[in-house]
């Protein structure tokens, strides 16, 4: 009998134990595997072969954790040279795992294979991978979604359901050829034909092509992971009649703030709360360009839909009007909303005593450069 007492008292203070300090997750290890390969896609109504990871547009989605190793193994099955950069993870001490050709690495060449290692420490939230030799990116890039630590949180309201939107651009032409163009004549190169979400550019003058529908329930809150994997262009992205939260940018947690319209430019990411909250029915989803300068932008409107789940067959599309081209007022007011969350556990870093002062004056190729300026004081 004690000794049954005993056990049983061991095995409460085991499991209270458990409850009071749970053992450490260790990191795990996520483990992919790129093909780089050739594929045929039809877009705007014509098929070419494009440069792909594992014969997808876009690329494959990376998930893991805060403090988790990814591990990708890449083979590059196709005549082009190619890396692959982690746009915004911190390589700490893993440089050599960044991307970036002839730079921290030399490409990686037909029939080769080449392995990156690294930690996402101290990160979470959304951020992009892509191509990073030529204007391959154009067509290989892709999300990784970075949660949280197990049991830790977000610090915004749950949401139901997560949605990946990757924003990007599409040539009829070859991509890497127009780059090829531009870097010879010296002249700014030819403008894309097309934007796309998630890698269907809707329809288009003299051509119904596809669009992307993202189908949600009523009732429901959805995290958007949006990303610009365009090349060249600053886009609007709007919802008809339905508004977003933005929670976070670029990996970094923000103070919530409510708009009808995100701002966002090549390279970035936005995670917004999208609450499916109003009637039945199909609602335009759709990207267009921002450009206050004389810079020549591909003017189309990529359309997409958001359609709820019970929506009746031949319902009419809510439509609604973008922002100008030249709206800087929006871009202005959308980039002023951006504070930091600056909480007790995710704080606002920022040195506050400022020993250097740098100003650049940089061209764009518009006109004849005739000083480029940097001064430093100390």
């Amino acid at each position: 009998m004690a000794s049954w007492v005993v056990r049983s008292r061991s095995v409460m203070i085991l499991v209270l134990a458990m409850v009071l300090f749970p053992m450490m997750v260790e990191p795990k290890v996520w483990r992919y595997h790129f093909n780089v390969v050739m594929k045929n896609m039809t877009r705007l109504c014509e098929t070419k072969a494009i440069v792909t990871i594992n014969g997808t547009f876009p690329g494959p989605t990376l998930h893991a954790r805060e403090d988790d190793r990814v591990i990708i193994r890449l083979v590059n099955n196709v005549q082009h040279n190619i890396t692959i950069h982690w746009h915004g993870v911190r390589q700490l001490r893993t440089g050599w795992s960044d991307g970036p050709a002839y730079v921290t690495q030399c490409p990686i060449q037909a029939g080769q294979s080449f392995v990156y290692k690294f930690n996402l420490t101290g990160q979470r939230g959304t951020l992009l991978w892509h191509a990073h030799i030529s204007w391959l990116r154009a067509t290989v890039h892709g999300a990784i979604v970075i949660l949280p630590k197990h049991g830790v949180p977000y610090p915004f309201p749950k949401p139901d359901h997560e949605k990946i939107i990757v924003l990007g651009e599409w040539w009829k032409s070859d991509a890497d050829s127009v780059m090829q163009q531009w870097m010879q004549t010296g002249m700014p190169p030819n403008v894309s034909d097309a934007h796309t979400i998630n890698g269907y550019p809707g329809p288009v003058p003299n051509c119904s092509s596809p669009g992307y529908t993202l189908h949600v329930e009523a009732g429901k809150t959805y995290l958007l992971r949006i990303i610009n994997a365009a090349l060249n262009e600053d886009l609007f992205f709007k919802i008809a009649n339905h508004q977003f939260t933005v929670v976070e940018v670029d990996a970094c947690y923000v103070k919530p703030f409510k708009t009808d319209t995100i701002y966002i430019a090549p390279g970035q990411t936005t995670n917004a709360l999208l609450t499916a909250d109003q009637k039945s029915g199909k609602y335009l989803m759709a990207i267009s360009p921002f450009m206050d300068t004389i810079v020549a932008v591909d003017n189309q409107t990529a359309i997409s839909t958001l359609r709820y789940n019970d929506t009746k067959p031949y319902t009419p599309l809510t439509l609604t009007a973008l922002p100008a081209k030249n709206a800087t007022p929006a871009t202005n007011s959308f980039i002023e909303s951006l504070r930091s969350l600056n909480s007790p556990k995710y704080p606002a870093r920022v040195p506050l005593n400022i020993d250097h002062s740098l100003v650049f004056v940089v061209g764009v190729g518009v006109n004849p450069v005739l000083l480029v300026l940097m001064e430093a004081e100390l």
